[in-house]
């Protein structure tokens, strides 16, 4: 009897002993996954890291951001803007006075050629000239000595005649020195070729000694002051382009230095290769460097609105969804005092912790360096939103993310 007391003592026991084991390995093991849930959404660092990683805190501002569509293009100039230089006479090459880049202005002679036929159509229009002066004294009399019936009116129709043709020979010379730029009174053998426009001298196509060919584009002169864009975009963005849309452009090759402009434009017909429609935009902040030709990535803004924003690198993605961190109050530790505080700060600083606490938002348009921020939870009106470092404590919680740009 006594040993079946003992015996069920024992199991009771034993029981008791296992129960208590399986009830601790629970605890722990739910203790753990808290630790593992927490620490993908709490990063803690000491105070020190925190200012070597340079994290600075700010709050949400109310930003006037744009709703854009990205369009790549490059800059143009109107035809009209634009000039390619020839010669209606062909000749050699005497002189050029300007170089690649030089500015000119209209009616400025870019350099000469030379061409014997130049003085023979002087000495055709002065010899017309001359003609001309005894016709009319010729015409005169004939007609008052037919008037008289003292000649035959035959003498008469002759003069009048050869003074008309005389008139018309000597129009069609000067009209011919006229579009060659050469003065019809004189005797030369140059031509000049002149600016039809004002701009900057491009490309020069000829050199000192050589033949220049009629047609042949000898300079090319652009005007930067009429540049404007000339944007690609594709059907499905055409229905919120509108004339008069402000554009933001950058050179995709240089700076990211921001430059205006304005819609005036917007072809009706598409490109079969891209199948995008070309929209035209003019640029309305100084066109000094820029040069025709030049690739460019521009924003068109098509809705502008008042919103809560954040610095862009105060938003961090990992995978698909979107992030800030927030410093939590209250998790400072305080160290325990040494007795001698002045040769222990270093120490110090490195046991307080500060701790950050990933919050999942909703983004909209970045723009001007700014996010659009759509709260999926409260947080604090005076919350201490991390707005620079962000991307390293999504780096310390998860071993890696994305940066959302």
């Amino acid at each position: 009897m006594s040993k079946n007391i003992i015996f069920n003592k024992l199991s009771l026991f034993i029981l008791s002993i296992s129960l208590f084991l399986i009830v601790s390995c629970g605890k722990k093991e739910v203790t753990e996954a808290n630790e593992v849930e927490k620490s993908e959404t709490e990063v803690v660092l000491t105070e020190v890291q925190t200012k070597t990683i340079g994290i600075e805190t700010g709050s949400i501002e109310m930003k006037n951001l744009n709703t854009i569509i990205k369009a790549n293009g490059y800059t143009a100039v109107p035809p009209q803007n634009r000039a390619d230089v020839s010669t209606l006479i062909g000749g050699v090459v005497k002189d050029i006075f300007v170089l690649e880049g030089t500015f000119v202005t209209k009616g400025k002679t870019l350099a000469t050629i030379q061409n014997l036929e130049v003085s023979e159509m002087q000495e055709e229009y002065q010899s017309a000239v001359a003609n001309i002066e005894y016709l009319e004294q010729e015409y005169k009399r004939q007609k008052t000595l037919t008037d008289e019936n003292v000649n035959p009116r035959k003498a008469f129709q002759e003069v009048k005649s050869k003074l008309a043709s005389e008139r018309a020979k000597a129009q069609a010379a000067k009209n011919k020195l006229q579009a060659l730029n050469v003065s019809p009174k004189g005797s030369t053998s140059l031509v000049p070729i002149v600016s039809p426009i004002s701009g900057y001298v491009g490309k020069i196509s000829i050199t000192k000694g050589v033949f220049a060919e009629t047609g042949m584009t000898l300079f090319e002169v652009v005007d930067n002051t009429q540049m404007h864009l000339d944007l690609n975009v594709f059907e499905k963005d055409l229905s919120k382009i509108s004339v008069g849309q402000e554009v933001d452009f950058v050179l995709t090759n240089q700076s990211n230095k921001s430059i205006r402009g304005k819609i005036f434009g917007i072809n009706k017909s598409f490109s079969n290769e891209s199948k995008t429609v070309a929209v035209h935009a003019k640029i309305t902040s100084s066109t000094k460097d820029l040069i025709s030709g030049m690739y460019v990535a521009a924003n068109i803004n098509i809705l502008n609105q008042t919103v809560p924003a954040l610095p862009k690198d105060a938003v961090v993605r990992n995978g698909d969804k979107y992030f800030i961190y927030i410093q939590e109050e209250g998790h400072e530790e305080t160290p325990k005092k040494e007795a001698e505080e002045h040769e222990h700060n270093e120490a110090e600083e490195n046991r307080k912790e500060i701790h950050f606490k990933a919050v999942e938002v909703a983004v909209g348009t970045t723009d001007l360096g700014y996010t659009e921020l759509k709260l999926i939870e409260d947080i604090p009106t005076e919350a201490k939103i991390v707005i620079k470092g962000a991307y390293y404590l999504l780096a310390e919680s998860k071993g890696g993310g994305e940066h959302n740009h």
